[in-house]
């Protein structure tokens, strides 16, 4: 079976050390690499990418470092970066003919996959607009399909569902799910809900490490106990929003709120503990991120 390690990899810049330590092995599947901004997640994705080289460790694929792989690498890569670049004059349909050719597809093989990818990612009616006229969200969507051009075998998205509206994020994530049979594909975000229900492993960075790894279901097990939901007056919701880390809220029709809030004790008596969800366990390990997504 293909496997990506990542063996003690360190990433030191001038005066940060973004990424520390790092050992991870990956398998196929979806992966979602979860963490706050500024928590390591990119700068690992580049070097994941071999656009940037590890200042100590190693990243073999299958045995191989992937230094030594050099064009063949590419060859089976997918990467989307949170930007993606592209000549101002490029129209979807030439920017995927100009990336087909560097990733070294015959003409016949272009033409059907790209046939397919317009298809499959709701872009056809837009194949002949120039990409730099296109709305956020459509714009992601031509990145994400340059990236699915060549079937790689190892796909890496950044923050990919950025600027796409629910509808778009549900389809992306069921496209992703069976492209993910026999594949790797590892998904960097802060959007809990991209990975929830589809990644069969999640590995979570803070400060340049990885914390936890583990299954959804094994991860939320972190949280287990330490999840209430609870009724409070209105006007009290801004001191409860000072005193614990309020998940979520939702105006009810009799003037309260509902609340559902983490906390190693309930805090009023009527207080429920719930199922925890992925987003819980983020809430926990990431209070400054101060909301769910």
């Amino acid at each position: 079976m293909m496997e990506l390690r990542m063996e003690h990899i360190t990433k030191q810049y001038k005066d940060k050390l973004a990424v520390d330590d790092v050992s991870l092995t990956v398998t196929p599947g979806v992966w979602g690499l979860l963490g706050a901004n500024g928590a390591g997640k990119t700068t690992l994705m580049k070097m994941i990418a071999g656009i940037m080289s590890p200042t100590s460790g190693k990243i073999v694929y299958d045995g191989v470092p992937i230094a030594a792989l050099k064009g063949s690498y590419r060859d089976i890569f997918g990467y989307l970066p949170q930007e993606f670049g592209f000549y101002p004059e490029f129209t979807v349909k030439d920017y995927l003919e100009y990336v087909a050719v560097l990733k070294g597809l015959t003409k016949t093989d272009t033409k059907k996959k790209i046939a397919e990818l317009l298809e499959r990612l709701s872009l056809e009616d837009v194949r002949k607009k120039r990409i730099v006229r296109l709305s956020g969200g459509m714009k992601r969507r031509v990145g994400i399909a340059q990236a699915l051009l060549n079937e790689p075998e190892i796909l890496i998205l950044d923050e990919p569902t950025s600027g796409l509206d629910p509808g778009e994020r549900v389809r992306f994530r069921n496209l992703l799910s069976e492209f993910a049979h026999d594949r790797i594909v590892v998904i960097s975000t802060h959007i809990v809900s991209d990975v929830e229900y589809i990644a069969a492993q999640n590995a979570v960075m803070k400060n340049g490490k990885i914390i936890q790894t583990g299954t959804t279901e094994e991860l939320v097990k972190h949280v287990a106990g330490k999840v209430w939901t609870c009724r409070v007056p209105a006007d009290e919701t801004g001191r409860w929003e000072k005193e614990v880390q309020v998940v979520n809220l939702r105006n009810e029709p009799d003037g309260t709120v509902a609340l559902r809030y983490l906390a190693d004790e309930k805090m009023t008596e009527d207080s429920k503990r719930v199922k925890p969800r992925l987003e819980d366990l983020y809430l926990w390990l990431f209070p400054q991120e101060g909301g769910v997504r």
